[in-house]
């Protein structure tokens, strides 16, 4: 074939579809938003390098309204979205139509393998399928034995330390602990094994999630943003490759997950084994659950060895690096509130009381259910912490974007929706949409456990699965189940008291994939919570 002919064919195809993305996106420019560095990387080099979570969204948001647009690598239009009503038909009403993006999800499944984060459509529901027995009510209310159990060892930890120590009291890195302490509950919960974190073993999957995101997810290389780009047209079987690739990114999270599926892959066969053996009918831990679901499936709807794999490896960090963020913050949050701790403090003696009263040992669910005002401080600190901060979706057809605030577009017109073609992606940051006042009240900045006890439900359009939240996301995909923090922060807040430290460290909300506690002074330490505990004597 004529090499001209071949040119001008693939000219001809080029300029096709630069026309037709030009065309389609033209509702999509007259959305304000901050002018781009450059048209080769748009906004990413500037996003991807913040140091703190929320900087650059916060100064946007005030200036073009809750809804504006920014540019990606070979300047591509992207919608940043705040505004509720938005949010509810991203995530509820149009379903699955807004699907999570190429990108996020091959990162997804370099962190946790093919399982239920990295599945869409019809393969997410045929995993949720099997999963729903292991996460009932009843069930997730069964584990609370184990929680407290792994809760009161933590304690009992720091009791030990603090009672060599002057005046009961030293200086902690919370983080640390809280890390090691849900490390060995969610070994019990999803596996039945003891981690022995707590006990200093050396324990093969601490070593490879310490520091993991904010080792291998901040400030990636311009080649690497402008590589990902084009993995939306590379098909999904093919880029799970590029976790070969040798970069430090790469390597750091692939190391981690190699590690973890060993380590789940060695459990699963002796799980399974068990159970057509006969054997294990009693068990109640998460993956014995999966194994036995799994087993009465019809063939043709099971999940497949290397997804059952991928559901260790999410639990484990589900129930392990989130819950520990998420403790750390809370004792941080409650360290700078002493009034707020004490208010805490109180209702869980006066529970206590009546524990003691009835002839009980220990905290019941309905226990942890009567806390209003911990149950409102966990809400509290989920609002202004998430931990996943910043969700990506993508429009999987033509479609039309409702708002329920107007926005001001580039040519003077007030809006109350935005079109957007097919392809669109839309960049969902979860921290700028729980601080807002329009939602949560004129004192949406601030750590106000009280919101929660003095209205149900806050604001006029409901998005979260919790209570308004859109910590845990939304809709079809939604996370589920806090017990396990309840559990522990009942454990701590009874025996402890938590300061700022005599020198003050700042403290910085990391970007790093997740949002990671670090010292402003001391970032290479990594993920760090510096608090002085004392002993309630």
């Amino acid at each position: 074939m004529d090499p001209l002919i071949v040119l001008l064919f693939f000219g001809g195809a080029i300029l096709a579809f630069a026309i037709r993305r030009y065309r389609a996106g033209r509702y999509l420019r007259m959305v304000r938003g901050p002018p781009a560095p450059s048209w080769l990387m748009g906004h990413s080099m500037l996003t991807s390098r913040q140091i703190e979570v929320g900087e650059l969204g916060k100064e946007w948001m005030k200036e073009y309204g809750l809804v504006w647009r920014v540019k990606g690598c070979f300047s591509e239009d992207i919608l940043e979205i705040c505004d509720p009503k938005a949010l509810q038909y991203i995530f509820h009403k149009s379903g699955y139509r807004f699907r999570k993006t190429a990108v996020a999800r091959q990162v997804t499944r370099e962190i946790t393998g093919g399982g239920i984060l990295f599945a869409t459509d019809q393969d997410h529901a045929r995993i949720r399928k099997i999963m729903n027995p292991a996460f009932t009510a009843s069930q997730l209310r069964s584990f609370l034995p184990l929680f407290r159990g792994s809760a009161q060892k933590l304690a009992q930890k720091w009791r030990e330390l603090l009672q060599t120590s002057p005046n009961w009291s030293q200086r902690i890195n919370v983080s640390a602990w809280l890390a090691r302490c849900t490390l060995d509950v969610i070994g019990e919960v999803a596996f039945d094994v003891q981690c022995g974190a707590l006990d200093d073993a050396l324990n093969p999957v601490m070593h490879a999630y310490k520091n993991m995101f904010a080792d291998a997810m901040p400030f990636p290389p311009r080649a690497t943003l402008l590589f990902r780009y084009f993995w939306k047209w590379i098909p999904m079987p093919f880029l799970k490759f590029v976790r070969y690739i040798p970069t430090k990114e790469h390597i750091r999270l692939r190391r981690t997950l190699d590690i973890i599926n060993k380590f789940s892959k060695e459990l699963i066969d002796e799980k399974t084994e068990a159970v057509l053996a006969g054997k294990d009918e009693k068990k109640k831990d998460i993956m014995s659950i999966l194994v036995k679901a799994n087993a009465s499936e019809d063939p043709k709807s099971r999940i497949s060895d290397e997804e059952m794999i991928s559901q260790m490896a999410t639990f484990l960090l589900a129930g392990h690096e989130t819950t520990a963020n998420s403790m750390t913050w809370m004792l941080w949050e409650l360290a700078r509130h002493p009034d707020h701790q004490t208010k805490l403090r109180d209702e869980v003696k006066a529970v206590r009381a009546r524990v003691t009263e009835r002839g009980d040992s220990d905290f019941s669910i309905s226990d942890l259910d009567s806390m209003t005002y911990v149950q409102a401080a966990m809400k509290e600190v989920l609002r202004l912490h998430p931990i996943v901060f910043l969700l990506v979706r993508e429009a999987g057809r033509d479609d039309v974007i409702p708002l329920g605030t107007p926005i001001t577009t580039t040519t003077g017109e007030v809006i109350d929706e935005i079109p957007v073609p097919k392809g669109t992606n839309c960049l969902i940051p979860i921290w700028a949409y729980n601080r807002l006042p329009q939602v949560w009240g004129p004192d949406a900045e601030e750590f106000n456990p009280e919101r929660w006890i003095a209205q149900e439900k806050l604001g006029q359009t409901y998005v979260g699965v919790t209570s308004n939240l859109m910590t845990f996301s939304a809709g079809l995909q939604a996370c589920i189940g806090i017990i396990e923090m309840q559990a522990i922060l009942v454990e701590l807040i009874e025996q402890f008291e938590f300061t700022i430290p005599e020198d003050q460290p700042e403290i910085i909300r990391f970007a790093a994939g997740l949002m990671v506690p670090l010292v402003k002074n001391d970032m290479r330490a990594g993920a760090q919570m510096p608090l002085r505990v004392s002993l309630i004597q």
